[in-house]
């Protein structure tokens, strides 16, 4: 166990940040899931915008990197525009 009080609190810290960002990928994974699933193109490109800019949030707090969320973006993009009319 941590000596100093600084320690203790940066473990304080770290654990309650880790369950912060657990939280959040985990509901943006979702939000991707949902939207590959979708065939409606009208719907999905709606979702599309909620979708990145959740994943903008993301990439900016460091929970995802930023590589990851433009790759993810892109895909969905391609996903999205695919789909018929």
């Amino acid at each position: 166990m941590a000596n100093h009080k600084s320690s203790i609190k940066r473990i304080r810290q770290t654990e309650s940040r880790r369950l912060r960002n657990r939280y959040y990928a985990k509901t943006a994974r979702n939000a991707v899931r949902r939207l590959r699933r979708m065939t409606d193109k009208t719907e999905a490109a709606a979702d599309l915008v909620k979708v990145s800019a959740m994943l903008d949030r993301l990439a900016s707090k460091k929970s995802i990197s930023k590589n990851k969320a433009a790759n993810l973006k892109s895909k969905l993009a391609k996903h999205v525009n695919k789909l018929g009319a």
